[in-house]
């Protein structure tokens, strides 16, 4: 079959990311050809200012080598730009005459610096901060100038300013605003900020709008709208970048401030598509990479022809990356009559930390001196976990925990945001593959490998792995059991398949070796059985031991009172639901009015606190050596609500868990914002309240023939 023509223009980081997405998913079925206008291979863009900075080599911050397109068959031209698109013929034409067809065709072609339009700006020592070459041409001139001066005051900025200092310059930043980062800080974070940085060497000059560069050929100056001047003989230009959009506009496809793409990031051509820094989506630009990454995971299952609910938006992050300098930002941050803010300040100590609530639940957060709670921050923004009245102080208490508390994070939380690597993958990938340092953990997983903001917590991880406290055990795909090499999902999709209805039936056609099978096959056999058809038990004489594989329920009550009658009224519905289920194991669910009320209020597999608001549930405690409180899935207004969740949940857990998975393991293999995915899915919720009842109705009528 002949493959079919895929064409990137743009060999940056979103567009290469979404090819390796796409060569994951369908490594056989593109002809790929990639476009670059720089003379480089695909390189991180973000580390250049560690490398400016003097931490990083520029080796270092190659992301694909030769090599890598070699082996993926992929056509790489390098220092070749795009000029015209056909879109009729669906061909392209570059700057060095060539052309070449495609049928699909992705455009990430990125941004490009923007110079302010001042009378000077062409003058020799005026340089931008965005390639390879630009951070080159700075470091070769340092050499042999002293007086630096970067215009703009933002990250880019910093992190240049940064670099500068390091390379034995005098540095002074011009902001035409009134404190710095205003669009990722609020004035105490800036102001602490810029105590660290002068400390370290930095100069600043607030509220400077540049007009000219000063100088003959050369420049040796600036001058400011109000009069001022000050000396320079060299100028970095860190106000911002502007989408390249001139391609696409030339070429009649619809573009705003950038590429105008849907949620499949298609854009207003057939088989033409955009991803990165040149797409608008939903009327915003994105310029951080885990927007982008985000976008090329759902272009590349577009383009593959596979499901995806599209993109949806991302909400944006920061985090500075100087030697030194701790700061963090995500969401809405500002203060408004409507939202609630709690703050930390340690003024001596140098840290700072604000959280912004809207109606119960994180919109924001600004952290300063201290972000190593920064992960998890993110992920109660971007998951919208309530948080109840009173309890916010809380939250601060993740940040003052040693490396112990790794220990307590579950496998599935996301330590690199930028790419989407949880503890669980940097725990396979160090075990299976050996892993000893940093460096081969970005190799393999990706994680620090963006931003690299994470390489603290990584560094951390990798500790808390090598130490005598680590015991968790790697989760591995392994089989059943000795009497066969299929694992537990392989056995049950062989069943379904086949049409197997006995034990007799499986071990035959699926080659048990020991053909009686053995004490841990046959009742997970007996259970997956029982679970395809409820009438098994019924057709079959040997049945399983099922007690201890069903749901629990205790009702915690110290006083009389409406709401603990709904609980009653709650754990009674609940009961009557699950009478004749079986679960895949043994299920412990605590029906409460108060957090206070008994010892397992909160350790049950499964914990329904009735609060002012509702029912709060929660899900996936652990108890024993390594405590766990359970993770909080929604909250539910009414009782009828709370037991529509509480029933799908526990029927997608019967569905997809393996036999003797405790729902807490499940939780974690699966993944909370996954099993919110579905549980919030009005249809796919309808479908597991469906399926529970009616197994409950035949299981009920088997039972009841049997007596």
């Amino acid at each position: 079959m002949e493959k079919e023509k895929l064409v990137l223009v743009g060999n940056g980081m979103a567009g290469v990311r979404c090819l390796e997405e796409i060569i994951k998913l369908e490594p056989d079925k593109f002809d790929i050809t990639i476009f670059g206008k720089e003379p480089h291979v695909n390189y991180n863009r973000i580390l250049l200012s560690s490398v400016l900075q003097g931490r990083t080599l520029f080796k270092e911050i190659t992301l694909n080598e030769r090599e890598w397109y070699e082996d993926h068959q992929i056509q790489l031209f390098t220092g070749e730009m795009v000029i015209k698109i056909d879109k009729e013929k669906q061909v392209l034409k570059t700057d060095q005459n060539r052309e070449i067809s495609y049928d699909h065709l992705i455009l990430a072609t990125g941004s490009d610096s923007f110079l302010l339009p001042i009378s000077g700006v062409d003058k020799q020592g005026v340089f931008t901060f965005r390639t390879i070459d630009d951070c080159k041409r700075i470091i070769e001139a340092s050499q042999n100038y002293k007086k630096a001066i970067i215009i703009g005051g933002g990250v880019l900025g910093l992190e240049a300013a940064s670099g500068l200092l390091n390379l034995g310059m005098n540095v002074q930043v011009v902001h035409n605003g009134s404190y710095l980062m205003e669009r990722q800080l609020d004035q105490t974070a800036a102001q602490m900020l810029q105590n660290k940085l002068e400390k370290q060497g930095m100069k600043f000059l607030f509220e400077k709008v540049t007009i000219e560069i000063l100088g003959n050929t050369r420049v040796e100056g600036l001058r400011f709208n109000d009069g001022t001047e000050t000396e320079a003989d060299l100028v970095v230009m860190a106000v911002g970048v502007r989408p390249n959009v001139q391609l696409a506009k030339d070429s009649g496809i619809t573009a705003n401030r950038a590429i105008l793409v849907n949620d499949y990031m298609e854009t207003s051509v057939p088989n033409i598509y955009a991803v990165g820094e040149c797409v608008e989506h939903r009327g915003i630009v994105y310029g951080l990479v885990k927007p982008l990454f985000e976008q090329g995971k759902v272009l590349a299952k577009r383009i593959c022809g596979q499901d995806t609910k599209g993109y949806e938006g991302s909400i944006l992050s920061t985090q500075l990356k100087i030697s030194d300098v701790e700061v963090f930002s995500v969401g809405e941050f500002a203060e408004t009559e409507s939202s609630r803010v709690i703050k930390i300040y340690d003024g001596p100590g140098g840290v700072y930390k604000k959280l912004v609530f809207q109606d119960q639940k994180m919109i924001g957060a600004v952290l300063f001196g201290d972000v190593k709670d920064c992960t998890r921050l993110l992920e109660m923004i971007v998951e919208q976990e309530a948080v109840p009245v009173g309890e916010e102080l809380t939250l601060f208490q993740f940040a003052d925990r040693e490396e112990s508390s790794l220990a307590s994070m579950p496998c599935n939380n996301i330590i690199c945001n930028c790419n989407g690597v949880s503890k669980g993958d940097i725990i396979d990938a160090v075990q299976k593959n050996g892993l000893t340092n940093v460096d081969q953990i970005k190799k393999c997983t990706k994680a620090a490998g963006s931003c690299g903001g994470c390489k603290p917590l990584v560094a951390n991880l990798l500790s808390y792995i090598q130490s005598d406290e680590f015991e968790e055990s790697l989760v591995e795909e392994t089989s059943m059991c000795d009497c066969t090499p299929l694992t537990q999902e392989e056995v049950v999709r062989e069943i379904q398949v086949q049409g197997l209805s006995s034990l007799q039936e499986v071990m035959a056609e699926l080659h048990w070796k020991n053909k009686q099978g053995c004490p841990i096959c046959q009742p997970a056999l007996h259970y997956y059985l029982t679970m395809i058809d409820p009438e098994y038990e019924h057709k079959h004489s040997k049945l399983i031991n099922h007690e201890g594989m069903n749901v629990i329920l205790q009702v915690n009550k110290f006083t009389c009172n409406d709401k603990n009658q709904s609980s009653l009224e709650l754990a009674g519905d609940l009961e009557k639901r699950f009478e004749f289920l079986l679960t895949p194991s043994k299920v412990k669910i605590s029906v409460s009015t108060s957090i206070h009320n008994g010892p397992d209020s909160t350790t049950n597999d499964l914990v329904v606190l009735g609060m002012d608001r509702g029912w709060e549930i929660y899900v996936g405690s652990l108890s024993g050596r390594k405590v766990r409180t359970g993770e909080l899935v929604c909250i539910a207004e009414t009782n009828p609500k709370a037991m529509e969740i509480i029933c799908s949940l526990i029927q997608y857990y019967r569905e997809s868990a393996n036999y003797m998975e405790r729902i807490g393991k499940w939780m974690e293999r699966a993944g909370l914002i996954h099993v919110r995915e579905v549980l919030f899915d009005d249809e796919l919720r309808q479908q597991l309240l469906e399926r529970l009842d009616e197994e409950a109705f035949i299981r009920k009528a088997v039972l009841e023939k049997s007596l």
